[in-house]
């Protein structure tokens, strides 16, 4: 039995990628032929040591994850690249490739999806069935996962005020792409937009994104997670889907593995600079449950409304959204006085974000360009025609190819 992990103890990542065609960059479901070239089946998930692939729902979309904890987001950066390496290799051989960032720029998810056929199956039938799968929420939305330990109900309580306090910035700093359905979307982080309405069938699946303030498993058994099930069991009778990732919070809780999924960070260019946005993430955290600025009671004293607010002019705006919450900025030792959420990410990186080799780099091109979605958009505009969305994107994957960071 693996030992109980604490608080930051370690943490767990998953990254997701899209598998498109090499000439045209059109999205392939060929995630199984990868899975059958590797192992011999098409299995849904596949263990190789440290690292593991899988894929959920739409058959383009593989994902590569630690397979068990790791002490920080900079001891998998080579994990990432082998992975990434070994997974080219086999595409190369139907001339394909690996797309990265949070959305497929203009794939018809009505005309070009294909849902996973074999292992789970039928998970993703009955999502389809009962929310249309073949949308941007759910088809075509690449994300990264952190997933942090913790241990029985006192450290999920300081956690998951923690994370509930942060959620709404995350967006501020990894909004990874501004374009869908071969147009700017309005939003600098639409991926975050269609997925926070992708289960609007059953509001109590997705809630606003934003958990509910609750402290400890039974309260999160009877504020979210047992009305989700009632709310859906009409229509899944059989309790196909009654299972704890049915949530579809920016986070989610898991009592049954001891961590919370942090679910609202855009994929970005290269494992670089997802893994820079992971460490700012984590280090923020432990601040935060650390009490550096302000006393736990005082976060978790928070109600969705106001966190649920920032979120929404993050996902528009990213960096450039306005705080003018003074009661919010003191949550993060800032002042009174309006700033920018790139601004308040600039004020963390000098108070608990450590410096790092592999990480600076990234840190000092978002402070000067801003996210990746701000530096898509700076380069193409909002009015591309397809051959420049083409040109744009093949950019963005050479730079994954040969691990560079995108400037605008």
């Amino acid at each position: 039995m693996k030992r109980p992990y604490r608080l930051f103890d370690g943490l767990g990542i998953e990254i997701e990628f899209m598998v498109v065609d090499r000439a045209t960059l059109d999205v392939r479901p060929w995630v199984d032929r990868v899975m059958s070239a590797e192992c011999g089946e098409p299995v849904s998930e596949l263990a190789r040591g440290e690292m593991s692939w899988c894929n959920e729902l739409a058959a383009h979309v593989v994902e590569i994850k630690t397979t068990d904890p790791v002490p920080g987001p900079d001891a998998v950066m080579e994990g990432f690249r082998r992975e990434l390496h070994c997974i080219r290799g086999h595409l190369a051989g139907w001339d394909a490739a690996i797309l990265p960032g949070p959305a497929h720029p203009w794939m018809d998810p009505r005309r070009e999806t294909v849902l996973w056929p074999h292992e789970h199956h039928e998970w993703y039938r009955m999502f389809d069935r009962l929310f249309d799968c073949r949308r941007h929420g759910w088809a075509n939305l690449q994300s990264m996962h952190l997933n942090l330990p913790f241990h029985g109900d006192e450290e999920f309580a300081r956690l998951h005020a923690a994370i509930r306090i942060l959620l709404p910035l995350i967006p501020a700093l990894a909004a990874g792409s501004p374009y869908l359905d071969g147009a700017y979307a309005g939003r600098l982080d639409p991926r975050m937009e269609v997925y926070r309405t992708n289960s609007e069938l059953i509001p109590s699946i997705a809630g606003r994104v934003i958990p509910e303030p609750v402290f400890s498993e039974a309260e999160y058994q009877e504020r979210i997670l047992l009305p989700m099930y009632a709310d859906i069991a009409p229509l899944d009778p059989d309790g196909v889907l009654r299972e704890p990732w049915l949530n579809a919070r920016g986070a989610i809780a898991r009592f049954d593995r001891g961590s919370i999924e942090i679910r609202v960070i855009d994929s970005q260019e290269c494992a670089q600079a997802d893994l820079a946005v992971a460490w700012a993430i984590w280090h923020v955290l432990r601040a935060l449950v650390d009490e550096r600025w302000t006393p736990v009671r005082f976060q978790q004293q928070w109600e969705i409304d106001p966190l649920h607010g920032v979120l929404l002019d993050t996902i528009r705006d990213a960096e450039a959204a306005l705080i003018d919450n003074p009661e919010y900025l003191r949550v993060f030792g800032a002042g009174p006085d309006p700033m920018t959420a790139g601004a308040l990410w600039g004020r963390l990186r000098k108070a608990c974000i450590p410096h790092h080799a592999a990480f600076d780099d990234w840190f000092d091109l978002y402070a000067r360009q801003g996210t990746l979605s701000r530096r898509l958009l700076q380069r193409a505009g909002e009015r591309p025609d397809r051959p420049k969305l083409q040109d744009l994107f093949r950019d963005l994957q050479r730079h994954h190819e040969s691990e560079r960071l995108f400037e605008a």
